[in-house]
């Protein structure tokens, strides 16, 4: 079956912003403009289609990322619908604890739509969104909104762009009027003004320019067409010549900067008051690529572990990635997919690379955000949903089972939040597990694990809105009932020194008695080295070594691996202060046995009575989580973060230049990094980003180590 839409008229773009931008104000504009929505859904009334989660309506902002296809004619092509091209529009999050969305969609994205407030200009998340389009490469359009706000400066927003992302931006249009005078767009290049009429601001309107504007608008329409010929030397050539660029060559030339992230035009309007949408869509169609002006995908054959290519073609081998998972409450679990290469029909069997199992796909659907449409055939280039996906992650590759390939996955940033969950009742425990699974396959960036020394449930996320949002939807959608504390940081516990100890378990209780006699060497383990092989009697596991050394039968085989167990257990209990001990090398060297008396039982406890005594003689210390911490902030805060670093027991090890802004790289001990993102943001007014991961752990200093311990008692 053919495709119904030619690629070369596919555009797949995201629409990101700041919160509060005017982003999902935008997007419903889009939908009514292309004809998919008949009536304007309102952020302030609760009735958006992107935002269509309860908690996405009742807070006014954006948590999941709405994927919509919709169809748009330009606007200047009037009847004529030879142009016509399909959208598939990702509408992100803007609010910074559910970045993992716009990163995971940029993945994904070919271009983007970046919304500005015309207030307040470039915003913290501005900055965050803009640095993940610059990660993918991904090209862009700058779109100020919000021009009919008291006051609003596009000028001073421009400026803010210039300053804080790119210089390499270039006015494209110019306001007519500002606040409630606001009444038109003057596009620079086809030099002409543009006002918005009939219902909902429908009908583009071209008039001639306001003659108190005409100097203005040469001067800035010069400097654009002198920004837009830097990118092909034959068209520079006529320039400098003098010559007339028609209208057609400046467009073409444009695309092609824009395609190379070598400029990056911007727009203006208000989308509330339904003035300049309809431009953004014609510049999107104008100027942002299509999948075959993208470089081909690239990947790992998995078979052979080369590098191999995708083209955007439907004639090529299937490959896929998998951006987005989703609950939806009637069919299943969602799996949302861009399609690099090749087709898809529903029924087919796909591969998947990352887990090497295949699936039947048996239905596959195209979201019209809160709608959604059974689709045949899916083609190179587009975005749709696999219905009922069972072994699929975001970041797995599917693809043709004769060509596997794993495409380039999608890095996600590490959780730096976490807090203590517990069910209310034994009936929302069974419940609970079963939605924080569901909820972890949404979001990579959420995580659970259960805390053996505290046996609590530890969620993690990108901040507290984040966590306070998986609660609710946990209450909401699969009725669980929990209460939320704070954690606790998972200490481990280590040995300095070496020591050795014997132990004799004897216990007569009438009858038969219990016997087990051990003894047993530790030190700290050493590190593995490869060169060397491990000898036949090291049974070597993570952070443990034990060796066995008894010759001559003085213990019988049968009562070895009890004896490991029994080390394994009292490890598990901890020395000091009752967290997991690692990193120890235990020899078993010498004991004996009883014929009658001796069990396996017997033998597992002298080997934990052995490991704690040696353990205790052994220079126990405590050790802790040790996080890299890189944090991206403006120059004028640098004192300012340097100090809150230094005072949390943090050691800066870099600082660097990223764009405009500072980048500093330190160690810092997890404890003393609860609420640290919070605190960052009020100091940063609110532009400093932490990024963290986990490093390594470290010998914690006495004093503090003194008052773990103190705790635990």
């Amino acid at each position: 079956m053919a495709r119904d839409y030619p690629l070369e008229k596919v555009r797949n773009f995201g629409i990101v912003a700041h919160v509060d931008a005017g982003k999902t104000t935008t997007s419903e504009r889009i939908l009514y403009y292309t004809g998919e929505s008949h009536k304007i859904g309102e952020v302030h009334e609760g009735n958006t289609v992107t935002d269509w989660m309860e908690q996405e309506r009742e807070r006014g902002i954006t948590i999941t990322a709405a994927a919509i296809t919709c169809f748009w004619n330009p606007s200047y092509m009037g009847t004529d619908l030879s142009q016509k091209v399909r959208f598939n529009i990702i509408d992100t999050p803007g609010h910074i604890d559910f970045t993992s969305e716009v990163k995971r969609s940029m993945r994904v994205l070919d271009g983007a739509v970046v919304v500005f407030d015309g207030v307040a200009g470039v915003e913290p998340q501005s900055e965050t969104n803009w640095r993940y389009a610059e990660e993918a490469n991904v090209p862009r359009i700058c779109y100020i909104n919000k021009l009919d706000r008291t006051g609003a400066s596009f000028e001073k927003s421009y400026a803010s762009i210039l300053d804080r992302l790119s210089t390499k931006a270039v006015r494209f249009q110019l306001p007519i009027g500002l606040e409630d005078k606001f009444e038109g767009i003057v596009d620079l290049l086809s030099m002409k003004a543009y006002k918005f009429e009939g219902e909902m601001g429908k009908n583009v309107v071209a008039y001639d320019i306001p003659a108190g504007m005409l100097d203005e608008v040469k001067k800035y329409r010069h400097e654009l067409v002198e920004r837009i010929v830097e990118n092909d030397d034959a068209v520079m050539a006529d320039f400098l010549d003098g010559k007339e660029i028609p209208l057609d060559v400046l467009k073409k030339t444009l695309r092609k900067g824009v395609i190379a992230n070598k400029i990056f035009p911007v727009l203006t309007g208000s989308s509330l008051k339904n003035k300049g949408v309809q431009l953004v869509l014609d510049a999107v169609v104008d100027y942002l690529p299509s999948p075959k002006d993208m470089p081909e995908s690239k990947g790992i054959n998995t078979d052979t572990n080369a590098e191999e290519t995708r083209p955007a073609s439907d004639e090529a081998p299937f490959a896929a990635l998998v951006f987005k998972i989703q609950t939806d409450p009637f069919v299943g679990q969602l799996s949302f997919f861009r399609v690099y290469s090749g087709t898809f029909t529903a029924g087919d069997t796909v591969y998947n690379s990352a887990n090497n199992k295949k699936e039947r796909v048996g239905r596959i659907v195209r979201l019209q955000a809160d709608k959604r449409e059974d689709v045949k055939t899916v083609y190179a280039g587009e975005i749709a949903a696999a219905v009922g996906m069972k072994e699929v992650k975001i970041g797995h590759t599917l693809c043709d089972v004769a060509h596997p390939i794993a495409l380039e996955s999608i890095v996600f940033p590490e959780p730096v939040v976490s807090m203590r969950i517990e069910p209310n009742t034994k009936a929302d425990q069974e419940k609970m597990g079963m939605a924080l699974s569901k909820l972890s396959d949404e979001d990579p960036t959420f995580r659970i694990k259960s805390d053996p020394e505290t046996m609590e449930t530890i969620v993690s996320g990108m901040g507290e809105l984040h966590l306070e949002i998986i609660v609710d939807r946990m209450k909401r959608e699969f009725g669980v009932q929990a209460t939320t504390g704070k954690p606790q940081v998972a200490y481990r516990e280590t040995i300095q020194g070496t020591s050795d100890v014997e132990y004799k378990h004897i216990k007569q209780t009438g009858g038969r008695g219990q016997y087990g006699h051990v003894k047993i060497r530790i030190k700290p383990l050493e590190p593995l080295d490869p060169e060397k092989k491990v000898k036949n009697n090291v049974d070597r596991e993570d952070h443990f070594e034990f060796i066995n050394n008894i010759k001559g039968g003085v213990i019988p085989q049968e009562y070895i691996q009890p004896v490991k167990k029994g080390l394994v257990e009292a490890m598990e209990r901890g020395i000091q202060a009752g967290f997991p001990v690692v990193d120890i090398s235990v020899e078993l060297y010498d004991g004996s046995y009883h014929d009658v008396d001796s069990s396996e039982i017997a033998f597992k406890l002298a080997a934990i009575n052995a490991m704690q005594e040696a353990m205790q003689k052994a220079k126990p210390v405590l050790l802790e989580p040790i996080m890299k911490l890189e944090v991206v902030v403006p120059e004028k805060f640098m004192g300012d973060v340097t100090g809150m670093i230094n005072s949390k027991r943090g050691a800066i090890e870099a600082m660097g230049e990223r764009g405009q802004a500072r980048v500093i790289t330190a160690k810092v001990p997890l404890s003393e990094l609860f609420g640290f993102t919070t605190q960052l943001r009020s100091l940063t007014e609110g532009r400093g980003v932490p990024n963290l991961e986990f490093s390594h752990y470290a010998i914690v200093p006495k004093s503090a180590a003194d008052l773990v311990i103190a705790s635990r008692k």
